[in-house]
């Protein structure tokens, strides 16, 4: 896929809806592309609009082994909610148990070094297993979500994954994606109900205060330009 072909598809879809998009690459790329839901709010109006769209979408979430009880409960609940298979990737026990040991349980708040390491062991592995046999992997990023996200395209090529990345989203406003949640009665996870905007790994997500950056609650102890895990590595 070259820059100009990715340039044409933004310009195509450049006034297009989410769910035309979707519609679209879901049509054309078949089994080869697949929604990465992290069980978020976008991720869920994504899933609600994938499975309207699809038959039978793929999609698939990374259990890292340190998320909160609310989210594996979600990921039942929109199963039984969409009658759909939603795979589950975890990370690789050895280099866990390598991480852990060499390291310590809670090591990421040490350094960002550490930190990063360990989204590497829990997300990047997994995520590289999940990918195979796909051109296309969806995603939930929002432009407005925070200052490492403001320069992104709905199309993009994913130049460390060889792949196409697609962010239906990247417009929305907050209150867009609670208006359709809403509308549609998408199930979501009950923290964003006590102060969760952005939910990741129980350890490393803390509820916000009022006026705070949506993202404020993820990694919380680092400087904003630099809190990503990797998997949306630019």
């Amino acid at each position: 896929m070259t820059q100009e072909r990715i340039a044409e598809l933004n310009e195509r879809f450049a006034q297009s809806s989410p769910e035309e998009v979707l519609s679209w690459f879901l049509a054309e790329y078949g089994d080869r592309i697949a929604l990465s839901s992290s069980l978020g709010l976008e991720d869920q109006v994504l899933t609600d609009m994938v499975c309207k769209a699809a038959a039978s979408p793929r999609i698939f979430t990374l259990d890292t082994g340190r998320l909160f009880p609310e989210t594996y409960s979600l990921i039942d609940r929109t199963k039984m909610r969409y009658g759909v298979k939603i795979e589950v990737f975890f990370p690789d026990r050895h280099e866990v148990e390598k991480l852990v040991t060499e390291c310590g349980m809670n090591c990421f708040y040490e350094s960002i070094e550490l930190r990063k390491r360990c989204c590497a062991v829990r997300k990047l592995e997994p995520l590289k297993r999940a990918f195979e046999g796909l051109d296309v992997w969806i995603c939930g990023l929002r432009r407005e979500q925070s200052v490492t996200r403001e320069g992104m395209q709905m199309i993009e090529w994913d130049a460390n994954n060889s792949m196409i990345k697609l962010n239906p989203l990247i417009a929305w406003h907050e209150s867009d994606v609670w208006d359709y949640i809403r509308r549609n009665n998408v199930p979501y996870n009950k923290l964003h109900d006590k102060g969760f905007p952005s939910i990741g790994c129980q350890p490393c997500t803390r509820a916000v205060e009022p006026g705070e950056d949506i993202r404020a609650g993820r990694w919380w102890w680092e400087s904003p330009d630099h809190k990503e895990c990797g998997l949306h590595k630019r």
